[in-house]
């Protein structure tokens, strides 16, 4: 037996922040001493590192799992389901609700339940919880609803990714300029043909590479020490994403009996586009091929990194048609991919 996505929908928040909205903010260095160039060298640095033009943020009145509604309602239709057979709700996110003006991360009830019931699912039997699992939450989430629907545990499921990154970021910190908002869900059943997921990859890499990834103080010294941001070791990240996830990848593809050449889009988390470009490059050096033009579809630019719901929101983008020069066909061999805090990397080779 297989799974397959038979839904998909994604919400992006209206709010669009541009590079040059980060002209007047103050960068420092972690040690609190000020840059030696202007935020405009800063902003054009990282638009060339980073590929991001253009990020959302969430607005202001909605939480992560208002964005997971929204998206969640968007997969439902999509899959033409009664959302009363839903057996599990997977939620993967990060930091929970974190109110607009806040900084204090509110999980009780869980944000699977906050969804179910704006869902006004009443079958108790709907199971719904959590998942941390940085970046990859999503495809994680993906996976266990195999493993639940494989093992007869369930028919169908809820994976939804969302996040509010923009809420829990240090604006002295250059790195605030990555993250973004928005919601990615999908309803996953058992696939009675040849379409569906093939094979998988996941793995926890937690000894030296626990912390790359980290809640840390704002880089202003002037600012209270117990209030705490997303931080990261990003040459690190890099380093680990080089070394771990092209072979996680060569590992998936491997156990899938699918040959290199017949993959015809990667998606991959939507970390850093140098970043995964390195990672594509890798990958298929493994296999002595060169990289095919058009392999990887990019949301980065416009959108940035909004963590868990990067990958969905991709494949909900490439299904509709609305990135450029890029399509998929019935049939077509699709690798997903990500990495994150934990660290945690995970794959899936998938026929459309």
């Amino acid at each position: 037996m297989k799974i397959k996505i038979t839904g998909i929908g994604s919400y992006i928040p209206e709010k669009k922040i541009s590079n040059t909205d980060f002209g007047e903010h103050v960068f420092l260095n972690e040690d609190g001493t000020a840059f030696g160039y202007p935020n405009e060298v800063i902003i054009n640095k990282f638009k060339g590192i980073t590929g991001i033009e253009h990020r959302r943020y969430a607005e202001d009145h909605f939480n992560s799992s208002d964005l997971a509604f929204f998206a969640s309602q968007k997969a439902i239709e999509n899959a033409a389901i009664d959302s009363e057979t839903i057996d599990y709700i997977i939620f993967a996110h990060n930091f929970g609700d974190v109110k607009h003006g806040t900084i204090q991360s509110d999980m009780l009830p869980s944000l699977a339940t906050r969804v179910k019931n704006r869902l006004q699912i009443k079958n108790p039997k709907c199971v719904a919880y959590d998942i941390l699992f940085g970046c990859p939450g999503w495809i994680e989430g993906v996976l266990q609803a195999n493993a639940f629907i494989t093992s007869g545990m369930a028919k169908r499921c809820l994976v939804i990714g969302s996040e509010t990154l923009s809420r829990v970021v240090d604006s002295h910190d250059r790195d605030s300029m990555i993250y973004s908002d928005g919601a990615g869900a999908a309803i996953i059943e058992a696939s009675d043909d040849e379409t569906g997921m093939l094979s998988y990859e996941s793995g926890t890499y937690a000894n030296d590479e626990a912390n790359y990834l980290f809640f840390g103080k704002s880089y202003n010294a002037d600012l209270d020490p117990d209030t705490r941001y997303i931080k990261m070791y990003g040459r690190k990240i890099y380093e680990f994403a080089l070394n771990t996830v092209p072979a996680a990848m060569k590992s998936c593809l491997d156990k899938s009996g699918v040959k290199i050449d017949e993959v015809k889009k990667i998606l991959i988390h939507q970390a850093n586009e140098k970043m995964d470009e390195a990672i594509i490059q890798r990958f298929y050096k493994l296999h002595d091929r060169p990289v095919p033009q058009d392999i990887m579809p990019m949301s980065i630019h416009e959108l940035g990194n909004s963590s868990v719901a990067t990958v969905p929101t991709l494949f909900d983008l490439l299904i509709r048609g609305e990135i450029e020069n890029q399509s998929i066909q019935k049939g077509d061999i699709l690798l997903f991919a990500s990495v994150g805090a934990g660290m945690n990397v995970n794959a899936f080779v998938y026929r459309y």
